[in-house]
């Protein structure tokens, strides 16, 4: 072997152990990386979650057993009757006030549909709750607030779909003790179907506009993914959220159908009947007291426009 030779092969151990030593050190890395910044991560965790919940449910808790293969935002329901076009509420505000303790208090026009009384709506939360509550296989059962800590917040008529077949009713209520939350509970024939809870995580989403829809509700505007381009129709949906105070109208249009927003404690609620094919979400608009359009969901982008 020459010197030439000789040179080469040494300057081939000389990078060889250098790539070895960043191998290492990569390697080192891998096994101990540096702490992750949690909050940010967290957030960014909670804004992909609402772009993405209604297609798979992932924020939703379920607390009750649903019939075998019920996808997790199958719902809504065709509406025989229409309520009166709501007067949206100045006062919103986007905290509510605390539920008085003792009794639930009674829905407003504008958030019963299809003839379900308040005191029917009332019945079927407390139904709800009481199924809850008495099974002792449930996840969080025993964590419920009783039904007179809850305000309800919409109460419609629900139909079945191919992956859970059979009429019946939503109720959707909210508390704000102790921290704010939110039941949807669908009952059939008086017997409650499943719970679905949930708390609201808007504080964590960054440049929140003024007006949220609250993602986790995407059962109550959807059909069973199943039946894409085939719902039953007329179908009743619903879409429920929270207003900032500078709010003091909502509207929402839904393929063929409007609605005009009852504004009650810094949340809003719009229900109407469908009677198209849709493939995007409801169109949400925001306006102030001076009637200035402030939000456009088109121009959300933590809103998912697109049907799952």
């Amino acid at each position: 072997m020459n010197d030439d030779e000789r040179r080469q092969e040494a300057d081939g151990e000389r990078d060889f152990e250098e790539r070895l030593r960043e191998l290492l050190a990569e390697d080192a890395y891998t096994i101990r990386p540096s702490p992750a910044p949690y909050p940010a991560i967290r957030r960014r965790g909670v804004v992909e979650r609402r772009r993405r919940v209604a297609a798979a449910g992932a924020a939703l808790v379920t607390l009750a057993a649903m019939p075998v293969g019920a996808y997790a935002l199958s719902g809504g329901g065709p509406g025989t009757s229409t309520a009166a076009s709501p007067t949206p509420s100045a006062g919103a505000s986007r905290s509510p006030s605390p539920t008085p303790s003792g009794s639930t208090p009674p829905a407003v026009e504008g958030q019963l549909f299809d003839g379900i009384t308040a005191e029917q709506a009332a019945d079927g939360l407390a139904n709800c709750l009481d199924s809850e509550l008495s099974n002792s296989h449930s996840p969080g059962g025993a964590g419920l607030d009783p039904a007179d800590e809850y305000a309800i917040v919409l109460a419609m008529r629900s139909t079945g779909d191919s992956n859970a077949p059979g009429d019946g009713m939503y109720v959707v209520a909210a508390t704000d003790a102790p921290e704010q939350s939110y039941l949807i509970c669908n009952l059939k024939d008086g017997v409650t179907q499943g719970i679905s809870a949930f708390t609201d995580e808007s504080a964590v989403i960054p440049d929140e506009g003024p007006v949220l829809v609250n993602a986790n509700g995407g059962k109550l505007y959807q059909q069973s993914f199943l039946d894409r381009g085939s719902w039953k129709l007329p179908f009743r949906w619903g879409v429920v959220g929270t207003v900032k105070p500078s709010v003091a109208r909502v509207t929402v249009a839904y393929g063929d159908s409007d609605a005009e927003a009852t504004l009650d404690h810094g949340r809003f609620v719009a229900s109407g009947v469908l009677n198209e094919q849709v493939t995007l979400a409801p169109h949400v608009k925001g306006y102030d007291a001076a009637g200035k359009l402030i939000y456009d969901s088109d121009e959300d982008k933590y809103y998912e426009r697109t049907l799952p």
